[in-house]
């Protein structure tokens, strides 16, 4: 098993990183999956849920907001259908007008590293274009 660290710095500051990180309508946009299908409490104890399109149809997407601290952390679940339960957290330090985040897999197969990693970049990627766009 291994973790998965993925340091982005962010061009905006840290409370419009967190709105646009944990806001449904923003995080439809980034995390590639149309409104209505999303939906967010982000509290600990929360739930969330997504539905995404892939070319073999549509995936639902859900889980649990175990731990936030507002602009601080969050620590969150992803349930995906017919695969283990996956656990990822982010760091969120202000730097100004830029915003660091700190992305964290721990505990990825070695066999998935390479494909787990590819698809949290290609979201922050995702995530930086919305934010800029915001």
């Amino acid at each position: 098993m291994n973790d998965i660290t993925i340091t982005r710095v962010f061009d905006a500051p840290l409370a419009k990183v967190w709105k646009v990180w944990t806001e449904p309508e923003y995080f439809a946009q980034w995390f590639g999956a149309p409104l209505p299908t999303v939906a967010s409490d982000v509290r600990p104890g929360g739930a969330w849920r997504a539905t995404i399109t892939t070319p073999q149809g549509e995936m639902p997407l859900s889980g649990v907001y175990r731990e936030v601290e507002l602009h601080k952390r969050l620590v969150w679940t992803m349930d995906v259908p017919g695969a283990p339960e996956v656990v990822m957290d982010a760091a969120f330090t202000d730097r100004g007008d830029r915003t660091e985040v700190v992305y964290r897999q721990p505990g990825v197969p070695e066999e998935h590293c390479a494909t787990a990693e590819a698809g949290a970049n290609h979201i922050l990627d995702s995530f930086a274009s919305v934010l800029a766009k915001s």
